[in-house]
């Protein structure tokens, strides 16, 4: 009998065509979450993966920017190579002047493995809470001591309504901390619901930046994921110094409709409507986050 475990089925993949936006997006914006996969027989997966990625390349990723109107974007490390964050890395240094990195590291790393990441242009560590396969948090909380030394942050994947405490409890890491995907919040319960309103505190205290991103994880709704808009509208409105924008491309296990990457940019009108506050979070903040050069 054949006890092999059998990949995992494939994601869907993006739309490679590309709408073109109807947004003018500012000079020198940034994508600041996306995943990027390399050629297998170079960056061999790691067994326990929890996806099967679509057949996408960089290309295909920097050919959206230029399509939507970006001119950086931020590659998130995915389980799909564990912590070996060898592909950001090579991609980062193909691109100086354009891409990012946040990677995935475990306690073993050495001060020099850290030092190296930095200086490839790796800004942060994400810690996956959503699906129980990243750190614990006081693991990432030992982390965050050492790699705030290397001007590095600590980023996290959670639903925000499971911490009514986030303000208090991640706000007193040693470094800032990014919550991706707006916290991930919860249609029906609004945005008065406690861990949402903690994550507004957070970000006020300074300590923390949160992700306008990938709506569809929580939305009841298809595109354009109306019951999004209200806590996209809430942020902006409580701390617009402290927000990024990200793609999430190419949307891995999505089982809902597959969203146009054009669609999402004009999406950015509506959530933040106001010309000025655009570029500051387009440009402005993603300048100070993760150390691109200055516009």
């Amino acid at each position: 009998m054949n006890n092999v475990p059998s990949d995992p089925p494939m994601c869907a993949g993006p739309h490679l065509d590309t709408r073109k936006p109807k947004l003018k997006l500012p000079p020198k914006s940034a994508d600041c979450h996306c995943h990027v996969f390399g050629p297998r027989d170079r960056y061999p997966w790691a067994a326990n993966r929890l996806y099967t990625p679509p057949p996408v390349t960089l290309d295909n990723y920097l050919a959206m920017l230029d399509t939507t109107g970006f001119s950086r974007g931020v590659m998130v490390q995915t389980g799909l190579y564990g912590n070996d964050n060898r592909f950001i890395v090579d991609a980062i240094r193909a691109h100086p002047n354009r891409l990012r990195g946040i990677a995935l590291i475990g306690e073993s790393i050495t001060d020099r493995e850290l030092e190296d990441l930095a200086r490839a242009g790796v800004r942060g560590f994400r810690v996956n809470r959503t699906a129980k396969t990243g750190l614990a948090f006081e693991v990432a909380r030992r982390l965050a001591e050492r790699v705030k030394g290397y001007g590095m942050h600590v980023q996290f994947l959670l639903d925000i309504e499971d911490h009514p405490d986030i303000d208090s409890f991640l706000g007193s890491f040693a470094t800032e901390v990014v919550i991706d995907h707006m916290g991930r919040p919860d249609p029906k319960k609004g945005v008065n619901a406690a861990g949402f309103q903690a994550l507004i505190r957070l970000l006020k205290s300074g300590r923390g930046w949160a992700k306008m991103s990938a709506p569809y994880r929580t939305s009841l709704q298809e595109p354009p994921y109306n019951d999004i808009t209200p806590f996209a509208h809430a942020l902006v409105a409580a701390v617009p110094d402290r927000l990024v924008w990200g793609s999430d491309w190419p949307h891995v296990l999505l089982e809902t409709t597959m969203p146009n990457d054009g669609d999402l940019v004009d999406q950015i009108a509506v959530w933040i409507p106001d010309e000025a506050t655009r570029t500051r979070i387009l440009v402005d903040n993603a300048e100070r986050l993760y150390g691109f050069e200055r516009a």
